[in-house]
């Protein structure tokens, strides 16, 4: 088993979180969210970020990747502005490092893109590919990469399936073939200083997304999305050996608890202490510059 002795002090680092609030939970996550909370079997209570930073404490988590969220344009719901994330991170700045999201098929995208990091200075970026309806791979959106990659600042793909629409009469129009790694792997090979954290295990994909994070040394990933045990066993062996400096921690809060993704690490893997070193912080540290 993990040994969660590790984490007498808060340490670890979530890599991939939400927020407990309105702003994302209704607002912007509206009925598709509905449908994914459902599939959690968690209700969509909300929460302040006071109650999240000491729930994270408690469970032996430090610091959290706050992620914005605009997915307008494809669904029709209002998005989590990056002013917003930029404020929260200013209220908690020892807890939170606050990534942006720019929709990538609105016309000010690059625009927007630039003001998060040099205006806001937010420390990253966030794309769910599914809910926003696009393909990372076409040509049309190389100016979005180019630009984050001089910004040189890092970027989180979703990768997999996902459960927002889930069981709604054609998926309420998600298409789940965005979430193939396969798509990331060409922006990886034509803009190799964006450094890409992949995220999830990427159901069904998990293989594809291995073979990425071997063969491309500027992309990452990471556990959120899935407790342990249910994470392919293929995935795991390759986070505790090839994979090791390559993997980390996430949980996708508020639809995963940190307590609970915790208790699920150290009853089903069995990695070295080094290795969960690395997994539940040094890796993020490093990929985060913190």
């Amino acid at each position: 088993m993990a040994d969660l002795d590790l984490l007498d002090e808060p340490r670890a680092i979530d890599t991939h979180a939400h927020q407990p609030t309105s702003e994302f939970l209704h607002d912007a996550g509206g009925e598709m969210m509905r449908d994914a909370a459902g599939k959690f079997g968690t209700e969509l209570e909300t929460w302040g970020y006071e109650e999240m930073r000491e729930e994270y404490h408690a469970a032996g988590i430090r610091h959290a990747v706050l992620l914005g969220w605009d997915a307008e344009t494809n669904t029709g719901n209002p998005p989590v502005e990056n002013d917003y994330v930029a404020e929260v991170r200013d209220e908690y700045p020892d807890f939170f490092t606050g990534f942006a999201s720019v929709d990538p098929l609105k016309d000010d995208c690059v625009a927007e893109a630039e003001r998060a990091i040099e205006e806001l200075d937010l420390s990253g970026f966030k794309f769910q590919q599914i809910a926003q309806g696009f393909d990372p791979s076409a040509p049309e959106h190389d100016e979005l990469w180019k630009t984050i990659e001089d910004l040189g600042v890092p970027v989180v793909f979703h990768g997999g399936n996902s459960t927002l629409g889930a069981g709604a009469p054609g998926g309420r129009g998600l298409r789940v073939r965005h979430g193939n790694p396969l798509l990331v792997d060409d922006v990886a090979a034509r803009f190799p200083d964006m450094q890409i954290l992949l995220a999830h295990p990427a159901f069904p994909w998990e293989k594809e997304q291995l073979a990425i994070c071997q063969q491309k040394g500027n992309v990452y990933m990471d556990l959120s999305g899935w407790l342990p045990k249910y994470i392919d066993e293929q995935v795991l062996q390759y986070a505790g050996s090839l994979l090791r400096d390559k993997v980390m921690f996430g949980t996708d809060y508020p639809m995963i608890r940190p307590e609970a993704w915790l208790e699920s690490f150290a009853e089903h893997t069995d990695f070295s202490e080094e290795t969960q070193r690395k997994l539940l912080w040094e890796n993020a540290e490093d990929f985060l510059g913190l």
